[in-house]
């Protein structure tokens, strides 16, 4: 859901005035928007009475959160013991290439991130990646990656 400031005020009005409820309420906007919005972080130390850093200092400390929009098509590429060993690095590389970002960041033009995993329990496949619900193995055969990419960008 894009960004609405009216949405927010909805679901912070559930903590007004309570103590101690800052990362539910987090939880609850990252729930709605998919990510926590940089412009919502005022708002949210206004309503729940909280300093803007110590947003910022729990935002920064859990991994769960995050104030980058999410992307179209997460990557998810498998760092199980398998994967590791038959490629996973050589990659994780070659995807940082050719998006041009580094791992936990959305393209610009807002389609791709990538996000490395434990297993994806598809290790006669190695290495593999998910994105969405399409499982891609053997990534290092010549031309895979980016025929993949490429196939996403063109469906947009």
């Amino acid at each position: 859901m894009p960004y609405d400031e009216k949405r927010l005020y909805e679901v912070l009005d559930d903590f007004k005035g309570k103590k101690g409820v800052l990362i539910e309420a987090l939880h609850g906007v990252q729930e709605v928007f998919g990510y926590i919005p940089e412009e919502s972080i005022p708002i949210i130390a206004e309503e729940l009475l909280v300093p803007v850093s110590e947003i910022y200092g729990v935002i920064t400390f859990y991994n769960f959160f995050t104030t980058t929009p999410p992307s179209k098509y997460e990557i998810k590429l498998c760092f199980g013991t398998a994967c590791y060993v038959k490629g996973a690095e050589q990659v994780l590389e070659k995807l940082k290439g050719i998006l041009r970002v580094p791992i936990g960041t959305t393209t610009p033009d807002g389609l791709f991130s990538i996000q490395p995993v434990r297993c994806l329990g598809a290790c006669s496949l190695a290495p593999a990646m998910l994105i969405g619900d399409e499982l891609y193995g053997k990534l290092l055969e010549e031309g895979k990656i980016e025929s993949i990419i490429e196939e996403y960008r063109n469906k947009g």
